[in-house]
This record gives structure tokens, C-alpha cells and sequence, in this order.
């Protein structure tokens, strides 16, 4: 088992790492975005190519992120039914759903991906879009991002197995994740708020 903790850890310092620096793709897209919309504007002209690329950064935010929004234990679930339930449960809901859904999902995504991204690599398919880009990194981005997801997977199983197992105190006992920081924030703005009116 301390072998595999180890493995997380690695899984989840990558993930993480590149969750952070690919965040800031959202501005870049934003600068693009509002560029390629001024332009037009302006000048009545515009570019596929810029706005192919806008596609393709968000794509890249949307899949290579995701695992570490996982990490983060940001993603979507049905908190309303899964608060009311004792945490063991919740525990075990979590190797559930990671074995018998997400790890599938991944591993079935990454098998029909790669086919996909190969065969648009090897004609060098490009965009029907007059001056468009190339399509295969977009699609090259769809492999990466669900084998990315897939080791955050494993990484999440391993670490709730050993909350179960008591090997390790659950990283999400305290409510951590981005929620619990904005909700710590907010109260301290509310505060100094109150603060200044009182």
C-alpha cells in the first residue's frame, strides 16, 4: 500500500501542476476571444484559424483540467443525497462509483480515441473551414485528457481504499476544495463588511 500512496502522490502533483499552469489558457482564450471579436467589428474581417484555436484552447482547459478538478474533489456529484449519508458510506459510494463508472468510462473514451486520433494524424486531416487549422491536436487532446483523467482514477481509488483501510486520514475530511476556500473567503469579506457599517 505504500508503494501505491507513493503513486498518488506523483499522479497528484502532476495533475495538479498542470491543472495550474493550463488554467491560465482562460485568459489566453479570453485575449483571443476579444481580439478576434474586435477585429471583426472594427475592420469586418475575421479569421477561422483564430477561432479554431479559441475551440482547441478550450478543449485543452476542459479535458486536461479535469483531473485535477477531480483532485480537487470539485467535480459534480449529487451532494444533497450524498451529505444525508454516514461517511463510510460516502466512502464506499466514491471505490463504487470509481471502479464501476469513471475508470470505465475513461478506459472505454482512451480505446475509441485512439483510432480516431491516428487516423486524423496520419492524413493530416484539417479544418473543412476556409483557412481553418489542423485537426489532430484537437482530437490527439481527447486521448491525453481521458488518460490523464484515468490515472487521477486510480489515483483517488487508491487513496479512498486507504481512508477505508485507515491507513491514511481522508484529504477531504476538513471539506477542502476550491468550495471551502471561496466560502472561507466570503465570510471574511461579510466581516470586514459588517465591520465598517457597525
Amino acid at each position: 500500500m505504500t508503494g501505491l500512496l507513493k503513486l498518488t502522490e506523483i499522479i497528484d502533483a502532476f495533475n495538479a501542476r498542470l491543472g495550474r499552469i493550463l488554467a491560465w489558457l482562460i485568459l489566453i482564450v479570453v485575449i483571443i476571444s476579444a481580439t478576434n471579436a474586435t477585429i471583426r467589428k472594427v475592420f469586418d474581417t475575421s479569421s477561422n484559424a483564430w477561432l479554431e484555436l479559441q475551440w482547441i484552447l478550450f478543449g485543452a482547459i476542459f479535458l486536461l483540467c479535469s483531473p485535477w478538478t477531480l483532485l480537487s474533489n470539485e467535480h459534480i456529484r449529487i451532494d444533497i443525497v450524498n451529505s444525508m449519508l454516514p461517511k463510510r458510506w460516502r466512502d464506499w459510494i466514491d471505490v463504487f462509483g470509481h471502479i464501476f463508472f469513471l475508470l470505465p468510462l475513461t478506459i472505454v473514451m482512451i480505446i475509441t480515441s485512439v483510432p480516431f486520433f491516428i487516423n486524423s494524424f496520419s492524413l493530416n486531416e484539417q479544418s473543412v473551414n476556409a483557412g481553418g487549422l489542423p485537426q489532430w491536436p484537437a482530437k490527439a487532446l481527447i486521448v491525453v485528457g481521458f488518460f490523464l483523467l484515468f490515472l487521477q482514477g486510480i489515483s483517488e481509488l487508491i487513496k479512498r481504499v486507504a481512508v477505508l483501510c485507515g491507513r491514511i486520514p481522508d484529504p477531504y475530511a476538513t471539506g477542502g476544495g476550491m468550495h471551502a476556500v471561496m466560502e472561507t473567503e466570503a465570510e471574511r469579506i461579510l466581516a470586514a463588511a459588517k465591520a465598517e457599517t457597525e
